[in-house]
């Protein structure tokens, strides 16, 4: 009555959150007076306050905590099938159902009680009998826990076991995993052999249909898999072909850029031309009267053989030479000027060698002279 009536008036406060461990450590019925303490036990408890008190109660009657059960002696499997020891040992129940599951296999859960007197003989004559351990091995996996363990004490209030040693056989039915076969009490080894041969065969169908199911819906995921791997090749086949369809109308595109591009600088090229020939022609010294003494008559012979007239003053550039020739329309727009006695090229362009290009006195012409147009376009 005490206890009741303790616990009712700690529930009867009004607390916030974080006063939970402050009203748990000076609760007269736990005894705990350490906050740090206080908060680990409700840690444990996902802070259900009153889980908490009942387990501590529970502790000061002598009742084994289920986060800090009493040492207890090791459940023992002699066998050396690392299967089996690995599921006893190491595995949570979870994973023995998902392998089980995956695998379509039969699972053996065994929840080992330390205190109850058929335990130990039930390990020891039954279940490491080898004709047990070689029916286990070979048709189904093996799971065991103490139900003094957090473990085996969650699968316990799942299974609601009545005594033990307790058995309980797993399998997936009907898409979920299902007890199929549940046996309580000391058994021996070939009855519990002869009952668990007749579970599984009794719900062998059952895996068999799943089997042939997830075979079927493997089988369709394939189909579908290379189906969506057919798709998905040719829709990258039709990419690649617009890709590169793409990219040879861009190649057309540039070259037709390129193409036109080329033109207007060719038409630039021609008008600057023409303008500068037009200049040459504004900027060339008055022609000489024919009885001039001082003026010179030249011929010049044209790359497409055609003839040209005039005259110039002895006193002038040979610059003048090559202004009047580049002015014409038929002359190319590169050249060179020579002449024939002796053979040379007259400096008519400022040079290296000739910085100010000589006179035509200077360059050894006389009164009459026939120079030699030489076209140096493509050169």
């Amino acid at each position: 009555m005490d206890r009741e009536k303790g616990l009712k008036e700690l529930y009867a406060w009004p607390v916030e959150e974080e006063m939970i461990p402050f009203y748990f450590c000076t609760d007269d019925l736990t005894g705990i007076e350490s906050m740090d303490q206080c908060r680990h036990t409700l840690e444990q408890h996902n802070w259900n306050i009153e889980a908490a008190v009942q387990d501590r109660l529970n502790e000061q009657e002598g009742v084994p905590s289920v986060f800090n059960p009493p040492p207890s002696r090791p459940l023992q499997v002699n066998t050396a099938d690392h299967r089996i020891y690995s599921y006893v040992v190491s595995r949570p129940q979870p994973r023995a159902l998902n392998d089980a599951k995956r695998e379509l296999r039969f699972l053996l859960v065994y929840l080992h009680g330390d205190d109850h007197q058929d335990s130990d003989e039930f390990c020891r004559n039954t279940l490491c009998a080898p004709e047990v351990i070689s029916l286990i091995n070979t048709r189904m996996l093996f799971w065991a826990c103490s139900t003094n363990k957090p473990e085996g004490y969650r699968v316990s209030q799942a299974l609601r076991e009545n005594t033990y040693p307790f058995l309980a056989m797993i399998m997936l039915k009907d898409r979920r995993m299902t007890v199929v076969g549940r046996l309580e009490g000391l058994i021996q080894p070939d009855d519990l052999i002869n009952q668990l041969t007749f579970i599984m065969d009794a719900n062998q169908t059952y895996l068999v249909s799943e089997r042939l199911e997830r075979e079927e819906r493997n089988q369709t995921q394939v189909l579908r898999q290379q189906q969506d791997e057919a798709y998905l090749a040719s829709l990258r086949a039709d990419q690649e072909k617009e890709r590169k369809k793409r990219e040879e109308r861009e190649r057309k595109r540039r070259k037709e850029e390129e193409v036109q591009q080329q033109k207007l600088a060719e038409e630039r090229r021609r008008r600057n031309l023409q303008e500068e020939k037009e200049r040459k022609l504004e900027c060339l010294p008055p022609e000489p009267s024919p009885d001039d003494p001082e003026s010179v008559k030249i011929i010049f012979k044209l790359p497409n053989d055609s003839r040209v007239e005039r005259r110039f003053h002895f006193s002038q550039s040979l610059t003048v030479i090559h202004d009047f020739l580049f002015s014409l329309k038929e002359s190319p727009e590169k050249f060179q000027i020579e002449a024939n006695f002796p053979r040379r090229v007259l400096p008519c362009i400022p040079s290296e060698e000739w910085p100010n290009p000589p006179t035509l006195q200077e360059a050894g012409l006389s009164h009459t002279e026939v120079l030699f147009v030489q076209d140096l376009t493509d050169e």
